[in-house]
């Protein structure tokens, strides 16, 4: 939103403001439309900073999830997703890189390899995407949550996405409290180590999956250069300066990471006040396939047993290839 902000050097202060309120409160998709706006500065704002978002929707089954496709500017493709919760919840789960350069096993996004880094606005249009859809199709509920989990490792472009953070928390854009922002972090220490400075409760998340390093290693080659008790270290900290929860995401994955044993080891990491573990049933991605539902209720009694704080997150739209670890700027 910088480039935004250097168009309107010049101009009273107020009509950022004013630009604010027709992009995300009017829900403009043309300049034109910001009649507050004097017409020569519309005229420059439609030729330097188009309102334009080129954008394809594909809808699950179940019509809980929507999937955005987004064609940027130098003809990059980008993926977030919208799920539809039972209490009329509505969460953005939004990209912040094409592709991503940390090549975990059970992802489609890094099979891609890395591409660039997002700007901030090319974060906040996903989600303005979705709120335009939602006025569309006359869905009343507002976007009320974003989670950092789609495409891209959050702390490897830590600037763009803290950029986007704030707008999307500003009182005059999306208004989105932050508490009901999270970000999802594969153990980048030395963000983690940052945005326990950051003025901001957002909720900070750790893609886990393994107890050890050993495995971890295997599904996440990022871990030979962050191992577990660097990421451990670090989000300590975090709780300490920030006394804030910390979530661990972990997918089971069939005969890979779901076994009674590794429950009991996962366990013996989690005993810790602030520690909350969120088991993921793996999407199938190439050669992992996700634990049966036996094994996944058989994993989390072995924690809640061993007095681990433990959610579990439900599918969201895995017939378009929408759900956790499948998004690959494709069409299918």
């Amino acid at each position: 939103m910088k480039k935004l902000e250097e168009i309107l050097k010049g101009e009273p202060k107020y009509r950022l403001t004013q630009c604010y309120k027709a992009i995300f409160s009017d829900l403009i998709s043309d300049w034109r439309e910001a009649t507050a706006l004097p017409a020569s500065l519309r005229e420059k704002l439609a030729k330097e900073f188009s309102l334009e978002i080129n954008s394809e929707f594909f809808d699950s089954v179940d019509e809980k999830t929507t999937k955005a496709l987004i064609f940027l500017e130098d003809d990059s493709k980008i993926e977030t997703v919208l799920m539809r919760h039972r209490d009329n919840r509505r969460t953005i789960c939004v990209s912040c890189q094409v592709g991503c350069s940390l090549n975990c096993g059970f992802c489609a996004t890094g099979q891609m390899g890395f591409k660039r880094n997002l700007s901030s606005w090319e974060i906040v249009m996903q989600v303005l995407v979705f709120a335009r859809f939602l006025e569309k199709t006359e869905d009343r509920n507002r976007i009320s949550n974003v989670v950092f989990m789609g495409m891209g490792e959050p702390f490897l472009n830590y600037d763009n996405v803290m950029e986007a953070v704030r707008i999307l928390n500003n009182k005059d854009a999306f208004n989105i409290g932050a508490r009901h922002i999270s970000i999802s972090t594969a153990g980048i220490t030395e963000g983690i180590e940052k945005f326990s400075g950051e003025n901001l409760q957002i909720n900070l998340a750790i893609s886990l999956h393994a107890p050890n390093d050993e495995l971890r290693n295997r599904l996440m080659p990022i871990n030979q250069k962050y191992p577990l008790e660097n990421i451990f270290r670090a989000v300590d900290k975090y709780i300490e300066k920030t006394s804030r929860k910390v979530m661990f995401e972990y997918l089971l994955i069939n005969g890979v990471n779901d076994s009674d044993d590794l429950a009991y080891d996962l366990a013996k990491l989690m005993r810790r006040p602030l520690y909350m573990v969120n088991l993921i049933p793996c999407n199938p991605v190439g050669r992992f396939k996700p634990s049966p539902s036996e094994r996944v209720m058989r994993f989390r009694e072995i924690l809640e047993r061993e007095g681990v704080n433990v959610t579990q997150r439900f599918r969201f739209g895995r017939d378009i290839k929408g759900a956790c670890g499948q998004l690959a700027g494709s069409k299918n």
